[in-house]
């Protein structure tokens, strides 16, 4: 069987495992879901969902978010990491979509990244997961599944995004970055990963050096 025949049954068995596919940050609409990927960074998403749900019930508009004020925003989200400049990009990004976006979320890349506090994986998750459109975040999980199991190699993070760009079937677009990131997250783990209920094994380098050298 042929590696694209493969890589095509891998996202297969990974859409059969999970059908509907989508992020596990709360939000409720494209303002918060920026919001609570913006906060994301270096936390958990059962962190961040903590601290959104009580802030989006005070601020869940760049207006109320501004005039929330840093000090507030920063209260309300100081159980997780980094909190103090996250805050301040929060604060900054909804001053930065009122007065330049009319409070808008663009559906662009060059016009997110220039919004304090997000990058191209934020942008990437944003026009993935609200606008549907075919980009591939690469997080931590995605860097290490593209490199462990094969799929995607590569030295650096834009690298391993365009060699995902390059495999991943077209009708897989949509979903593939959340599949592929709850894959990391429950399966595919870090220190631990749990091959014996891996479904995509049997494509996967590390399982096969495994059982090769034992």
């Amino acid at each position: 069987m042929g590696k694209e025949q493969n890589i095509n049954k891998i996202f297969k068995i990974l859409k059969k495992e999970n059908p509907s596919p989508t992020t596990e940050l709360y939000y409720k609409d494209v303002f918060t879901l920026l919001v609570a990927v913006v906060l994301s960074a270096q936390s958990t998403d059962k962190g961040v969902n903590k601290v959104t749900e009580k802030l989006f019930k005070k601020a869940d508009t760049p207006e109320k978010m501004y005039k929330l004020g840093i000090s507030k925003i920063k209260n309300l989200i100081k159980n997780i990491g980094l909190f103090n400049s996250k805050a301040k990009n929060v604060f900054l990004l909804s001053k930065k979509l009122i007065e330049e976006f009319n409070s808008v979320v663009p559906d662009n890349r060059d016009e997110l990244i220039k919004l304090p506090g997000v990058g191209r994986k934020t942008a990437n998750v944003i026009l993935n997961t609200y606008f549907n459109k075919p980009f591939i975040a690469v997080d931590t999980h995605l860097f290490r599944l593209g490199n462990r199991i094969g799929l995607a190699k590569g030295k650096n993070v834009l690298e391993v995004e365009n060699n995902y760009l390059k495999i991943i079937p077209n009708w897989a677009m949509k979903d593939a970055h959340h599949w592929l990131i709850l894959h990391g997250r429950y399966v595919c783990k870090a220190r631990n990963p749990e091959c014996n209920v891996c479904k995509i094994k049997e494509f996967c380098e590390f399982f096969k050096k495994e059982i090769y050298y034992g």
